[in-house]
């Protein structure tokens, strides 16, 4: 049976501050906490359903289920278990709902040493990006139990749509590889691209061409008109975030001894892009990068 009392939400940035109004238009109440006090007026401004936390431990102490919505594992795992965290004051029973992107191995350990506080872990990250979780149309990659995913399905179902991965873990293990096709169809695409305009076809027809052929991805149909062509590099999730997920699914493969060549090398570009074009840098700016080493640029450096 889903719960709908209120809900905790901690991390209320690019990505979580829309999945909160989410909630608040199903009528399910929230309290909010995020570090950044400026982003957290914003999202509790809007809706009586909506307020603010003072701290984590408060929003433990009062919310039967929290969700993190934060940039890493690390992040997630010092919210809830360091000093005054979540788990300082939830109750047992209660459920943790990890939306972020973290390591699947630091997932599994985060749940057994909730388990051991009779606490329950879930981990649903989420794909759609910024449009994605303002349409409330989400992929939620949700791996952990039966009984805790029952109890949240009406609150996750607000959000975007279920899909069951496995046990605790899976949906992270799911959401890195997910990352790692998107950011290997943003590498070709950004490299076919500037083959095209080389010789001298049109950017925009191509990528039309490419939407109604074989050719066609999320890169291809997200972000060659909406971001690159017209140079605003705006998508809303940086290059550092998608390097640390394609690093997550590369740190997998060495684990299960999977020989992974595009993924090494698609692993190997982030990290060289993103230390040339720094960590504030969207992800689409990867073809910066590629066009500044195509023109015999140091990377993008000549293009910020």
């Amino acid at each position: 049976m889903s719960e709908t009392k209120t809900i905790g939400f901690v991390g209320v940035g690019n990505m979580g501050a829309p999945m909160v109004r989410n909630l608040a238009k199903a009528e399910i109440p929230v309290l909010a906490f995020d570090l950044d006090r400026q982003a957290l007026a914003r999202v509790t401004g809007g809706s009586n359903l909506v307020t603010a936390a003072a701290s984590l431990a408060e929003v433990g102490a009062k919310c039967a289920t929290v969700i993190t919505m934060l940039p890493t594992g690390a992040n997630v795992r010092d919210a809830v278990l360091g000093e005054g965290g979540i788990a300082s004051k939830m109750a047992e029973g209660g459920i943790i709902v990890d939306m972020s992107s973290s390591e699947p191995t630091g997932t599994v350990a985060l749940a057994k040493e909730l388990e051991a506080r009779g606490l329950h872990l879930i981990d649903a990250p989420v794909s759609g990006g910024v449009p994605g979780a303002v349409n409330a149309t989400l992929a939620l990659m949700t791996g952990g139990e039966d009984a805790p995913v029952a109890r949240v399905e009406g609150v996750l179902n607000a959000m975007g749509n279920i899909f069951r991965t496995g046990p605790v873990g899976s949906g992270h293990a799911a959401k890195a590889l997910n990352n790692f096709l998107s950011a290997a169809s943003l590498a070709a695409t950004s490299e076919a691209l500037l083959v095209a305009l080389k010789f001298g076809l049109d950017g925009a027809a191509m990528a039309d061409i490419w939407n109604a052929s074989t050719g066609r991805s999320n890169a291809t149909e997200n972000k060659l008109h909406q971001h690159i062509l017209n140079r605003k590099f705006a998508a809303g999730f940086t290059l550092k975030l998608l390097n640390k997920d394609v690093g997550i699914a590369r740190s997998l493969a060495e684990q299960l001894d999977v020989r992974t060549d595009t993924l090494d090398r698609v692993s190997a570009l982030l990290g060289d892009a993103l230390e040339e074009l720094g960590d504030e840098a969207d992800h689409t700016a990867l073809y910066k990068y590629l066009e500044g080493i195509s023109e015999g640029r140091d990377g993008g450096k000549a293009d910020r």
